[in-house]
């Protein structure tokens, strides 16, 4: 029989395109995960530049001056629902984020609170099927609870305390930010609109969320020196304005549970920067739990099959 080849090329062009589609998500991912690497600095940050006792200030300046450099520069406007979806997701996964988020830090050790952020690729897998309507998966479960318990290990310690308002603060926190991203997801990004602006409108309605809210808790700002400058500088245009650019931009592209599980990355760096920078040391419990978490972030990367029914009756 003649063989003319044609079959082979057929191979061949899948096998580039198959090729070029994993690059493509490979460097997706990349950038997406540069967010939660950014945002584990952020304790760092926080306790050797800033002023003692006004976290909810340094969150407002990590989103509102952001938000309004990117306005000013994108020229962007919401039309339409996307005034009050923006309002909402900026409101969720800012606004009531950082707060919940500050609330838990205060009240838990740090590692009890970022034990409990860990739990948002569990609520976003739930959500995932509640909203999205995508099948449920064992494996996404499986690997989300692998996580959890990765960073728990990581990062718990002996003298790890337990506080109701603090656990339901971490958990709520979770929530927020699973439910944000999860409607990120549902919603996209309106047609003509870049990531740089879609970023500016939730930077900017989580910020406004944010000035009554920090004033009526925090009082006056406080005094500002030169390290607090650069601290707040690097909160606001990396951790802020450029990490969460590439964070949503990461969602519309990824699968959200994809997205969500690469938040395991933020309480490993600032366990690794505790490290470097703060003399702390890590143990083998603390190994362990940093090879489950990156096992756990792997092969969140990878599609999940559905769970499948139980087929029943006659055949």
């Amino acid at each position: 029989m003649h063989h003319d080849g044609s079959d082979d090329g057929h191979v061949l062009d899948s096998s580039i395109t198959g090729a070029k589609t994993g690059t493509v998500k490979l460097r997706d991912t990349a950038l997406a995960a540069f967010a939660p690497v950014v945002w584990g600095s952020t304790y760092v940050v926080t306790t050797e530049l800033l002023p003692p006792a006004h976290p909810m200030f340094a969150g407002l300046l990590r989103a509102l001056p952001a938000g309004l450099i990117a306005l000013a520069v994108t020229r962007t406007l919401p039309r339409g629902a996307w005034w009050w979806k923006a309002a909402a997701l900026g409101v969720l996964n800012i606004g009531l984020f950082f707060p919940l988020l500050f609330v838990a830090a205060e009240r838990l050790p740090g590692g009890v609170a970022a034990t409990l952020g860990a739990t948002q690729p569990l609520v976003v897998a739930v959500l995932a099927v509640a909203v999205l309507r995508e099948s449920p998966s064992a494996w996404r479960f499986a690997w989300g609870v692998t996580g959890v318990v990765g960073v728990g290990l990581v990062v718990l310690g002996p003298a790890a305390g337990f506080d109701v308002a603090g656990i339901l603060a971490g958990l709520g926190g979770a929530a927020t930010m699973a439910l944000g991203v999860t409607l990120t997801k549902k919603w996209g990004r309106p047609a003509g609109v870049g990531p740089t602006a879609f970023a500016a409108w939730q930077l900017s309605a989580g910020g406004l969320f944010l000035v009554p809210v920090t004033f009526l808790v925090e009082g006056a700002p406080p005094a500002v020196d030169l390290p607090a400058v650069l601290g707040y500088l690097w909160l606001g245009l990396v951790g802020g304005l450029l990490a969460y650019v590439l964070w949503f931009r990461g969602i519309t592209r990824l699968p959200v549970t994809s997205v969500a599980v690469l938040g395991l990355l933020s309480p490993m760096v600032a366990a690794l920067l505790g490290v470097v920078v703060l003399g702390q040391t890590l143990g083998p419990v603390q190994l362990t739990g940093f090879a489950l978490a990156l096992a756990a972030i792997v092969a969140g990367q990878r599609p999940a099959a559905p769970l499948r029914p139980v087929k029943t009756g006659v055949r």
